[in-house]
């Protein structure tokens, strides 16, 4: 069996690190089914130009509308490995931590959570306030993982390239499927 991840796609700032994502998972042989929030439509033209959607759609093996409550993804019976959320939205994460399955990527991650499969969440949002941190602990102890896109600056990225894909690789990573070739590790002198 082929391994399946969820990939969803929120409105927060970060489009390029979804797209990086995506080209690990494809590079990994991962079959992924995307869903992209309607909020994310915006922000990933601002960020990856006009031809981003369809640059992020062109790699997953499969799309869904993100209004579409009757596709496979939306329940358990469903098989899949798990998924990520990246970039993750402060409203998903909060719709994630309290239930609200109002979106198919919302119920995507209720149902990956239920049936005890990953969830990566690469939380998007600076300062934080109190509900938020409220909000990632209920993700974390109902077993999602909050995976910050923080860099790893030991890694010496030469590019701003080089940053996005040590992000995108420790969030993939961060789903157990195996290592991801791209990561690099700490390294003592």
């Amino acid at each position: 069996m082929s391994r399946k991840i969820v990939v969803g796609v929120t409105g927060a700032s970060g489009a390029v690190l979804a797209f990086e994502a995506l080209k690990l998972l494809e590079a990994m042989g991962v079959e992924t089914r995307l869903v992209i929030s309607r909020g994310a439509a915006y922000t990933i033209q601002h960020e990856l130009g006009d031809d981003g959607m369809d640059r992020l759609c062109g790699m997953a093996t499969t799309v869904y509308e993100p209004e579409n409550m009757m596709a496979p993804i939306a329940s358990g019976s469903s098989p899949g490995h798990g998924m990520i959320i990246v970039p993750c939205s402060m409203r998903t994460l909060s719709a994630v931590a309290y239930g609200l399955g109002d979106s198919l990527l919302t119920r995507a991650a209720d149902v990956t959570l239920k049936e005890r499969r990953p969830l990566v969440m690469v939380t998007r949002e600076a300062p934080l306030h109190l509900g938020h941190l409220e909000a990632m602990e209920k993700v974390t102890r109902m077993g999602g993982i909050i995976c910050p896109p923080v860099p790893p600056f030991y890694s010496m990225p030469e590019t701003l390239e080089g940053m996005y894909t040590q992000i995108a690789a420790r969030a993939v990573s961060t789903l157990g499927l195996e290592r991801v070739a791209a990561l690099k590790s700490w390294e003592t002198p």
